[in-house]
């Protein structure tokens, strides 16, 4: 055997045997953040003209830099969104890659395609969004909501605009920062409804009534939210998608967080009026228990997003071919080269059942209004308002920013837990509070107990 060979073999039985034991791992080590000097120090130069080996390389990876991160799948990591991927989404990934098939195609990639595909039928299913309803995966809900308002403000441009206008859109203050960032890429103006809590149909009309009249010129769509990052929230769908089909507006619900709550017999009324988007974001990734980055964009009529989306070019002409007929994802969003992202949430879903999901999304909606429970009963914390979803806004009695900041990094640097402060408007200012976000339905009573006990 050759000795590259030799080499390739040790080196997958050293990534393998790593996978093993890190994903029958349910609680790894919490690790933390090093400064860049510091890595360095500890690994010296890696990258050189002959290269340090696998080996070597491996084991730097192994014994310094992991520890220099935080595992998203820690049942003690309540901070942001984080994520639970299933043991069988994680190693399906191991499998996407090493299959190195391009998931732009069909005629590249018509296995894997049909692979999401199927996948994304039940995610459609959920939406109850009527035929032809369908989506594509992105990388993730950025890439999705810009997707969604390309193709919006395309439709907006070829049927009711001056070209030379510059479109408006409307969401809430309580809207994912990726509306305004996304907002920015397609040279669009982005107006706020002044809630951090549900946004209904009436202060949404009350705002487009504020509008002069260029401003209602150029508004072509709503953005509302199916479950805030920051609390789980759920805007006033149905009113808002009556509205907007009054108006002539393109409805778009960003559900990347929210979504997998479509899972659940419980919440499943909370998204009334979804049905009616023309478009929306689900994250896979978040709530539905995929590894990072597995989003996806769904759209009612999924000809408006080709016509926005697909791309022309000599040497793409083959893709076209009546011989190659078949979905091509690259014609639905803003990427052309594409890993098949929803394949290992197809194999989890495939291996495992919705039961399953439904089960563990319904275990972080319990697991949230356990903690709001807790939180009552104890004298030293008080809930900023009731648990939504799998979130949870509360405060310490008698705290500063300051102190909630000393006492996330305290925990963190212990290893114990990372849970993040945040900020809710109350009245007319903003107030510094603690946060929870339950994905991990390995997460426990008890380690929700231990960290409110760090707070005493």
């Amino acid at each position: 055997m050759h000795q590259i060979d030799i080499e390739l073999v040790e080196m997958t039985l050293d990534v393998m045997k790593y996978v093993i034991n890190r994903i029958t791992n349910l609680s790894p080590e919490l690790g933390s953040p090093k400064k860049e000097e510091e890595l360095k120090k500890l690994v010296g130069e890696t990258i050189t003209p002959e290269g340090i080996g696998s080996e070597k390389a491996f084991k730097l990876f192994r014994d310094v830099l992991v520890k220099a991160t935080v595992p998203i799948d820690h049942p003690r990591h309540l901070a942001f969104v984080p994520a639970a991927p299933t043991r069988a989404a994680i190693m399906f990934d191991l499998v996407t890659s090493a299959s190195s098939i391009h998931g732009a195609y069909w005629m590249e990639g018509a296995g894997g395609i049909f692979c999401e595909n199927e996948a994304m039928k039940w995610l459609v299913s959920l939406t109850g969004m009527p035929e032809p309803a369908f989506g594509v995966f992105t990388s993730g809900g950025t890439a999705a909501n810009l997707s969604a308002m390309v193709t919006a403000r395309e439709h907006w441009r070829k049927n009711v605009a001056n070209l030379n206008e510059k479109g408006l859109i409307l969401t809430s203050i309580g809207a994912h920062s990726s509306i305004k960032t996304m907002a920015k890429v397609i040279d669009a103006d982005v107006l706020l409804v002044d809630t951090e809590d549900l946004m209904t149909e009436a202060m949404l009309r009350e705002k487009i009534n504020e509008l002069d009249v260029q401003q209602r010129k150029r508004l072509f769509a709503v953005v509302a939210t199916g479950g805030t990052t920051n609390a789980g929230i759920i805007d006033d769908l149905d009113g808002i998608a009556d509205l907007c089909h009054k108006e002539k507006l393109w409805f778009h619900v960003d559900a990347a967080y929210g979504g997998g709550a479509l899972v659940a017999d419980s919440a499943r009324h909370l998204f009334k009026g979804i049905e009616k988007a023309d478009s929306v974001t689900i994250d896979p990734h978040k709530w539905m228990f995929s590894p990072y980055d597995c989003g996806a964009i769904i759209y009612k009529n999924p000809e408006l997003a080709k016509e926005a989306h697909s791309q022309e070019g000599s040497y793409l002409d083959i893709f076209k071919d009546e011989g190659a007929q078949g979905f091509n994802p690259a014609d639905y969003q803003i990427q052309l080269t594409r890993r098949l992202r929803g394949m290992p949430l197809w194999f989890s879903l495939a291996m495992h059942g919705t039961d399953k999901y439904k089960w563990a999304v319904e275990r972080g909606i319990e697991l949230a209004h356990m903690a709001g429970n807790l939180i009552a009963r104890l004298p030293h914390v008080e809930l900023v308002r009731a648990p939504s979803l799998s979130c949870v806004l509360f405060k310490r009695k008698g705290w500063s920013p300051n102190e909630y900041k000393e006492w996330t990094f305290k925990n963190h640097r212990k290893g114990f837990a990372l849970v993040t402060p945040t900020q809710w408007k109350s009245g007319s200012s903003y107030e510094t509070v603690a946060r929870f976000c339950f994905i991990n339905p390995d997460t426990t009573e008890d380690d929700i107990k231990a960290i409110l006990d760090t707070m005493a």
